[in-house]
Order: C-alpha cells, then sequence, then structure tokens
C-alpha cells in the first residue's frame, strides 16, 4: 500500500505561468549591488520566481521590471514594475514578494542592453518599506 503523497500547496495566491524577459536590481542597504537579466517562470499577485543572469541574495530588496505582454491602446508596449523581497534563490533560480507594483510604458525599440535607471526609485521605496515594518512592530 502507498502513502499518500499528495502535496500542500502553502502559497496564499495562485501562480501562472509566464516566460516573459525582465531586468533586475538588487538593493543592500542604500547601494545596488548588482543589476542584470533574467526571465519569469511564474507569477502571481504575491510573488514572482524568475531566473537570473547571476546568484542573488536572499532577503535584499528587489525590483524587477518585466515585459508586459499586452500592448497599451494597441500600439505602446509595458513594463510591469515589481518592488520586493528576494525569498528565495538558487543556482540561477529566485523567488521575491510582490509588495508594491505598478505599470509603466516603454520605448518602442527593442534595447537589449538599456542601462539601469538611476533615479533612486528602489532605495525609496525600502526605506518606506523598512520605516513601515518598524512602525508596525
Amino acid at each position: 500500500m502507498r502513502a499518500n503523497t499528495k502535496s500542500i500547496e502553502r502559497r496564499a495566491k495562485v501562480r501562472f505561468p509566464m516566460q516573459r524577459e525582465l531586468r533586475y536590481k538588487l538593493l543592500e542597504g542604500d547601494t545596488v549591488v548588482a543589476s542584470g537579466v533574467g526571465g519569469t517562470c511564474n507569477m502571481s499577485s504575491g510573488g514572482v520566481a524568475f531566473t537570473s543572469d547571476q546568484p542573488l541574495v536572499a532577503g535584499a530588496f528587489i525590483e524587477l521590471s518585466i515585459s508586459w505582454p499586452v500592448l497599451l491602446d494597441n500600439q505602446c508596449p509595458m513594463r510591469l514594475i515589481v518592488f520586493g523581497k528576494v525569498v528565495r534563490t538558487g543556482l540561477n533560480r529566485s523567488a521575491c514578494t510582490v509588495e508594491k507594483y505598478e505599470f509603466r510604458t516603454q520605448a518602442r525599440t527593442l534595447q537589449f542592453t538599456a542601462p539601469p535607471r538611476t533615479d533612486r526609485m528602489l532605495q525609496r521605496w525600502a526605506k518606506e518599506y523598512v520605516k513601515a515594518q518598524q512602525a508596525s512592530a
């Protein structure tokens, strides 16, 4: 007789398989320590599993810029910007939470090596997140 090996799903949100190109920035303290490219594996409103071109650090703040499959007004390419924390990492596969997200338009031309933004939005979001966590503790 075989034991019942039915797995129990512990995620609060349903993940959907979605393979999209992404760029990321990793923050430690107040400094962007890594940036690179990868691709999504699956997504939900609570998290994203993705591949990266280098190992990432669990617990670090991260910003993902994900190419979105739908055009705005059937003309303009969009990107989903996700702010979260790396919760799991492996050789070249990681997962992060989705703490905040927004959609942005992107350039109409394909850019394979776009320079990372320098608007410090990731740093501002991380400071606000830490402050809110400390206030609720």
